[in-house]
């Protein structure tokens, strides 16, 4: 059986951060991330099993991401978490490799 290609990400800090490199989930997160810009990030709309681990590893690796709690109604209320990249970052790479 042959697994999923796992996903690299290269990124820079702007304006002058060294390159770090992502991989996997934590690459999907921060792509997500980037794409959604100000809107930002809900498990919601974005789903997946671990949103709070996969950012915090990219607040660890030093990239600002913002928490905003969100209180939403329907028959389950509650709140969940809204994530927006607060870093300008550059992508320098991105690719698939077989796992």
């Amino acid at each position: 059986m042959m697994k999923d290609a796992k996903l690299t990400v290269r990124i820079r800090i702007e304006p002058d951060g060294q390159p770090m490199t992502f991989i996997g989930r934590d690459a999907w997160c921060l792509l997500r991330l980037i794409e959604a810009g100000e809107r930002g990030c809900t498990p919601i709309d974005q789903p997946a099993p671990r949103w709070s681990g996969y950012v915090h590893k990219l607040r660890k690796a030093g990239v600002y991401v913002e928490t905003i709690h969100e209180g939403h109604k329907g028959d389950f209320p509650g709140n969940h978490a809204r994530y927006v990249l607060r870093s300008t970052v550059t992508v320098i790479d991105q690719e698939r490799a077989a796992a």
